[in-house]
């Protein structure tokens, strides 16, 4: 397993009890293909630097994982569908 950061921006419309099911289904991604999650942090509500999607806000969620790469295959593939995600990133640690 490697530790990676994920990001990903949940658009600024959804309520909150629709904004925790996003959280959590992402974090069962990686808790099902025996992966931990070593910190979540959700930022909050911020201002994006730019407009995405007609969207001048975006609700912030940033994880620090120990990942198989199973793990971070399913999380793409997950998130590129999910359309209440409007932006992600995964970095490798160290890279």
């Amino acid at each position: 397993m490697k530790r990676y950061e994920v990001m990903y921006l949940i658009r600024p419309t959804l309520e909150s009890e629709a904004v925790k099911k996003v959280v959590g289904d992402v974090n069962n991604i990686f808790t099902s293909f025996d992966s931990t999650i070593v910190e979540l942090k959700e930022l909050g509500l911020k201002d994006l630097a730019y407009e995405i999607e007609d969207h001048r806000k975006g609700y912030y969620v940033w994880l620090l994982v120990d990942a198989t790469p199973e793990a971070i295959a399913e999380f793409n593939r997950v998130i590129r569908i999910t359309e209440s995600v409007i932006r992600y990133i995964v970095v490798k640690e160290g890279e």
